[in-house]
């Protein structure tokens, strides 16, 4: 029997001590309860009680290849017996080298440079700067503008807040943030009555275009998620619009920057989500997957028409300017090397594509509901949009928090579901089972039934 002291409610209350946690409303704690967890297992965490909890959200979207993969941590501990870090300035090492090498022969064509970063938004930082640089280096200097989408999202840093959409961050933090163009989401939720997804995209193509033709002479960069806006609802488009992105990017002389941070590494059914599309970028974020949830690492990838604009004699003043403390981290990059070879080694996209089709079986049924606007899916990445009346699409109030009752009812039947708002989503580790998505689904729509009541 677990010891009280080490019991769920003793650890609680010490946390609640001290630690403020991400993204939370610290006085929700109050009545909405704080789980210990001890350990992992596959798709599975368990609590300091011994209650389980299958993870569907992937813990943050990290965890793909399950909790405590015995291959990974061999692999960490192997190489923590060996180097653990060292400065990455005049420094190099063997992990950094091959991760690098294998990255450029996985990613699309033509991104042929790696910069080591530790998490997404730095990942992102990495990208607006390095865009930035570039054009002010080629004697662009009046460059300094980006595009973003209507509703994106990028990271919690003051740059990659910059560029995302997200009206409440914006609201908070405006005096510190760069003010990007916004340009209409391609997202096929709010397509016009009858448009197909790709008339949509081609619609947000021209007012793109208009966008381009009149802000393209100080613009460095337009930024998306391909497929995908995760945080920003799980909204999905159509690739239609990365072909056309990528065109118009090249004709106004502006860079594409793909954040690939939570959809790449076969999230969307394809090892990145560009590939469905046939582009390749000017930047490419990667971080999430790329170390299975075991440690913080990102990187940003490049072309070398970007690296030549910075390499220069000393005295030019043309170096770039960015560095972290655990840049290129040899525990991370060792990890990240495993995870690689699992994608190498196992079936991950054809069992992905297996577990896909049942996860989308059985949401099917929800489409019907009376108060689910929309079933949408990308590959491992399934939504279910929330509304209080089908036939308007009319939202329910945020401060009704009905998201937080799915939620809440997860919690009490062992599934991790953390709704984005009246979003409730599905991204489940690749090494869930169809039963363990049977069960997702039966909890969610127990919960969604539980929230939508009165």
């Amino acid at each position: 029997m677990t010891h009280p002291a080490s019991g769920n409610a003793a650890l609680a209350t010490r946390d609640l001590k001290h630690v403020w946690h991400p993204c939370t409303q610290m006085q929700d704690h109050e009545s909405v309860p704080l789980v210990p967890i001890v350990r992992g297992e596959g798709a599975w965490l368990i609590d300091a009680e011994g209650r389980r909890y299958l993870d569907g959200i992937s813990s943050w979207w990290t965890n793909i290849f399950g909790h405590a993969n015995p291959r990974i941590a061999a692999a960490l501990a192997d190489q923590a017996s060996t180097l653990e870090h060292v400065i990455f300035a005049g420094f190099t090492h063997e992990p950094a080298i091959e991760l690098a090498e294998k990255l450029v022969a996985i990613t699309p064509a033509g991104l042929d440079k790696v910069f080591f970063a530790d998490n997404g938004s730095s990942a992102v930082e990495v990208a607006l700067k390095m865009s930035f640089h570039y054009w002010l280096n080629q004697g662009h200097g009046e460059k300094t503008r980006f595009i973003a989408l209507s509703g994106s999202y990028h990271g919690e840093t003051l740059g990659a807040l910059s560029v995302s959409d997200v009206a409440l961050y914006r609201k908070t933090y405006a005096p510190l943030l760069l003010t990007p163009f916004l340009t209409p989401s391609p997202d096929t939720y709010e397509g016009e009555p009858g448009e197909s997804p790709q008339q949509t995209a081609a619609r947000r193509l021209r007012e793109l275009r208009t966008l381009l033709e009149n802000h393209a002479h100080e613009t460095c960069a337009v930024i998306v998620e391909p497929l995908v806006q995760c945080a920003g609802s799980m909204r999905m488009y159509h690739p239609d619009y990365l072909v056309g992105l990528r065109a118009l990017c090249d004709e106004f002389s502006v860079h594409f920057i793909a954040d690939e941070i939570a959809v790449g590494f076969g999230r969307t059914g394809s090892l990145f989500a560009c590939e469905q599309a046939g582009v390749s970028p000017d930047f490419m974020c990667l971080s999430k997957g790329l170390t299975a949830g075991f440690l913080p690492l990102s990187v940003t990838l490049t072309t070398n028409d970007v690296y030549d604009a910075f390499y220069a004699e000393y005295n030019a003043g043309k170096a770039f300017l960015h560095s972290h403390s655990y840049t290129g981290n040899p525990l991370a990059c060792r990890v990240a090397l495993e995870t690689l070879a699992i994608f190498r080694d196992e079936p991950v996209l054809d069992r992905n594509r297996v577990l896909a089709a049942h996860l989308a079986q059985r949401l099917a049924p929800l489409r019907d509901h009376p108060h689910v606007a929309d079933v949408r899916q990308t590959g491992m990445i399934a939504a279910v949009e929330l509304v209080a009346d089908k036939a308007t699409r009319r939202p329910f109030d945020s401060k009704e928090r009905r998201g937080m009752r799915v939620y809440l009812h997860g919690l009490q039947q062992g599934v991790l579901l953390r709704p984005l708002g009246n979003v409730v989503y599905f991204m489940p580790p690749y090494v869930v089972t169809e039963q363990e998505i049977d069960l997702l689904v039966d909890t969610a729509i127990a919960g969604i039934e539980r929230a939508v009541a009165g």
